[in-house]
This record gives C-alpha cells, structure tokens and sequence, in this order.
C-alpha cells in the first residue's frame, strides 16, 4: 500500500492501488454492527459523493465493498458502518483504533446531488441500509437550503438493532427534519414507546406531495417490493423514486460479475438506481 499526497493519486490512481488509512474511532451499535472512523494519510480527502462506497482491504485476509456513511459535507476521517457476517467483515470486526487498512475508490454512482436540489426528500431506510443513506441524509442536513422538506423513515427488527442512536435522537428534534421510526417488534426486556409494525406502516400518514418529493429507499431486499407499492399507492411516480442496491457486490470494478443485473453492474451504473432502470430486472428484486 502507498501513501502519498498527490491529488492524482488522491483520487486517480487509488482506483486500482489501495492507499493506507488508519481505524481512528471505532464505535459498537450491536452484536453484529460497528462504525469505523477511518483517516487517510497525508491530508488525503476521500472526495466522495454520497451513495458512494469503497473497497476495504484487510491484509492477509482481503477486501469487501462497503458504502460511505458519512457526508462529504465533513472534512477529515471518513465512516463505515460494517455488520459482521462473514470472513472478511468479521475480520474487520476484531479491528482497533491504530489498526491500518487499505482503501480503493471511491467508487460508483451516488445520489445525484444537484439533480435533487429543491426537491423534498423521503428518506426510507431499514436495518443496516440507514448507512448508505446516512450519507445523502447528513449532507441535506448540513445544506438545508438547497433542499425543499426532509422526511426520514427507519424501521429495523427490534430497539436493540437501532444504529446511530445519537444521530436518531438529534433527527428527532430538528427543526428541518421530520422523522418517524418503527420496530417490526419488542423483544421482552427492551423498552420501547415508539410505533411498531414494518416500515411500510409509516408512509400511509405522511402528508407529502408526490410532485415535489423524491423518495431514497435502501434496505434489506424483502422491503423494497413492498415501500415501492406503497409509495405508489400514495401517488409517487416510478421516476421519483431512487434506491441503492449495494447487495451482492464484490469486486467493485465490474470483473467478477457477482452484482450483474442483466447488461448492469451494481459496482459501475449504481449502487444508487432510479427506479425505472431497474424495475423490469428480476435479479434486482424490486
């Protein structure tokens, strides 16, 4: 791995060669869920768009996409939210602040900033898919005015699953956000006062205008098919809706074919898709 500060390198030729960053803050959600604050060398910015991910390389072990959680809108370190569910990830896991990895990329199509300015944004997200969107929600927050009305649903299994609790909390009680939250349900022992049933459950009340709004959906695939209906069922058109598909990538250059969705690649036309692109594929599950 090389470290280097020349912008070139930067942003050029760290697409095929990883560049060194150091694990600065590691942070435990869950069992199965950390954060990982990590800053590359040299001053280096990672210069992402949000929806975009990197590729991570473990030495001795190899290397996995993961999406950025953080917003470009923050300099210094950048965030990965990795759930442990197999070698690589588990691996990553047993990671500590001081730790070195090696990161490739950015890569892919994130979410079309300017494209989305003055549009009122609905943000849907279950489970671990809140991390992707982390990344376009923060930087709506941090430029309000470019943005119309901010809608941001999450529903994850149980309390005990919720990621970012802080970040949940301070979303609550902004005064340009309006957030809603679920739980499919409440294990015995867990506290919990807040609405419970699938994140679908949260749309049907939302008073938004299906001209003016555009929907970000990601999560775990059986909830895309069903916010899709009912989106629709509320009046959002096909083309106002986006979804990051980050599932099943692996080399992030479009080589291995593991994200292939007919003549697409996750890896290089998405993760971020409007809906009418995919909507036909099967392999996409939407």
């Amino acid at each position: 791995m090389r470290s280097h500060a020349d912008p070139q390198f930067a942003r050029g030729e760290r697409e095929y060669q990883p560049v060194e960053g150091q694990i600065v803050w590691v942070e435990t959600y869950t069992d199965d869920d950390k954060l990982f604050v990590i800053d590359l060398p040299d001053g280096i910015d990672l210069d992402h768009e949000p929806g975009q991910f990197v590729q991570l390389f473990v030495p001795g072990v190899g290397e996995a996409p993961f999406s950025i959680a953080s917003s470009p809108t923050k300099d210094g370190p950048f965030e990965l939210c990795i759930r442990a569910v197999g070698n690589v990830t588990n691996a990553i896991h047993d990671l500590e602040s001081g730790d070195t990895v090696g990161i490739r990329g950015p890569y892919g199509t994130g979410f079309d900033v300017d494209a989305l300015a003055g549009e009122d944004l609905l943000f849907v997200a279950g489970g671990i898919g809140l991390a992707p969107l982390r990344s376009i929600i923060n930087y709506a927050l941090d430029r309000p005015g470019e943005f119309g009305e901010l809608t941001t649903l999450y529903g994850c299994t149980e309390p005990a699953e919720q990621l970012f609790p802080d970040e949940l909390a301070a979303w609550a009680d902004s005064p340009i956000m309006d957030y809603h939250e679920t739980v499919d349900g409440v294990p015995a022992g867990q506290e919990w006062d807040g609405n419970t049933g699938v994140i679908t459950s949260l749309i049907p009340p939302l008073d938004f205008d299906p001209a003016t709004t555009v929907a970000l959906v990601c999560g775990p695939p059986v909830m895309y098919r069903f916010v899709i209906k009912s989106l629709r069922e509320n009046g959002l058109p096909d083309e106002r809706i986006y979804l990051s598909l980050e599932r099943n990538m692996h080399c992030g250059r479009g080589l291995c074919g593991h994200c292939q969705l007919n003549e697409l690649y996750v890896c290089l036309d998405g993760p971020v898709f409007n809906y009418t692109t995919v909507r036909d594929k099967e392999e996409a599950e939407v």
